[in-house]
């Protein structure tokens, strides 16, 4: 199989495999941004289900590439604590690192869905999206 084009010819190509999930009450997609946006905006237009999306940002080690953890829509943390203890990460460096991400999740939650709610996905039949 030849690669896609782009992510919103790969969405196209996974309609009709999703098929079954068309105008299903509860049914949505939700997609990682930025790259699972494309893919599921054709499946969420064309199957006609909800589409919503999550907003990750990562905790990144100072100076350094590393992660040591994520942030995400909603207040949720992860840290990795085997690596902040490796790298001896002050908890007031962590807190000060997710503050800023936090603001940044913020702002791109506001780019994205403007003044729409978040999709309560509390008994819906979810498509994750993470291309």
């Amino acid at each position: 199989m030849k690669p896609f084009s782009d992510r919103f010819e790969a969405g196209r190509f996974l309609v009709p495999k999703l098929a079954h999930f068309r105008e299903r009450p509860g049914a949505m997609v939700l997609a990682l941004a930025k790259g699972g946006v494309p893919v599921a905006y054709e499946i969420a237009k064309d199957l006609h289900i909800l589409l919503d999306i999550i907003l990750v940002r990562k905790l990144r080690v100072p100076g350094d590439k590393e992660a040591i953890g994520a942030v995400a829509s909603g207040g949720m943390q992860m840290i990795n604590n085997d690596m902040v203890a490796a790298l001896n990460i002050s908890e007031a460096t962590i807190n000060s690192i997710a503050r800023q991400e936090q603001e940044e999740l913020r702002r791109q939650d506001r780019l994205y869905r403007g003044n729409r709610p978040v999709l309560n996905v509390f008994g819906a039949t979810v498509i994750l999206m993470m291309a």
